[in-house]
């Protein structure tokens, strides 16, 4: 059987016309098996790429418009992109209800949970305290803390493990999930680490992200699983 097509979403066009993604999204995807391929944002066929799809991953990236959850502004909000929210939001849409894996990493993460009809928390530290960093300021760059992983989920069954520490880098973070989910983990400070939905096949969230430590045992088995899902799932 050929390598399942994994759609990764990527970041808007910056000021030199360039559409970015980190490499470590795909170099995680090709690792399990599967053959990464990018979207840019603002396509107007959703359903037509859904259709070719084996597998969905919901990357990493700035913050969501409070606009999409009723939030309120705030000044630590930033880097919003309207172009990737819409297009990111309508797929995350048409996704719940699609017959294949989707995985939602950091912003992923909060985006499917948006779609849900969920909202966010739009800054952590006013709501967590600081006692655990979700990343580093001044220059922002990712940290590591430990992460629970219920013993009851799904995710703890595909990562083999309760405890896991993990690579983090956000400051906003899911607040009312959907009825849709349940928390698949938390920070020691009781922060929603990863998420898992109630219904569909295979579809996880992870606040923390898992490609920047795909090395890891843990972590190569989630994409592994992740592939291995897509593949059974095509069939």
């Amino acid at each position: 059987m050929a390598s399942p097509i994994i759609g990764i979403p990527n970041h808007s066009r910056n000021e030199a016309g360039e559409l970015c993604l980190p490499g470590t999204y795909v170099d995680a995807v090709q690792a399990a098996g599967g053959t990464p391929i990018l979207l840019p944002p603002n396509q107007p066929e959703l359903r037509q790429i859904l259709a070719i799809l084996d597998g969905l991953i919901l990357p990493g990236g700035g913050d969501i418009s409070p606009t999409l959850y009723g939030g309120m502004p705030h000044p630590t909000i930033y880097s919003v992109d309207p172009d990737r929210d819409d297009f990111e939001f309508a797929l995350a849409k048409l996704a719940l209800t699609a017959s294949i894996p989707v995985l939602g990493i950091c912003r992923g993460m909060q985006m499917l949970n948006v779609a849900s009809g969920g909202d966010l928390v739009t800054h952590v530290p006013e709501i967590y305290g600081t006692a655990i960093a979700h990343r580093l300021d001044h220059p922002r760059r990712p940290t590591q803390h430990e992460v629970y992983i219920l013993p009851e989920s799904r995710l703890a069954d595909i990562l083999g493990t309760t405890e896991a520490t993990i690579v983090t880098w956000h400051h906003q973070s899911v607040k009312n999930l959907s009825i849709d989910w349940k928390v698949a983990a938390k920070a020691p400070d009781g922060l929603i680490e990863a998420i898992e939905h109630q219904r569909h096949l295979w579809m996880f969230g992870l606040q923390w992200h898992p490609e920047m430590s795909a090395h890891d045992p843990a972590h190569q088995r989630l994409f592994q699983a992740f592939v291995d899902a897509a593949i059974r799932m095509k069939r």
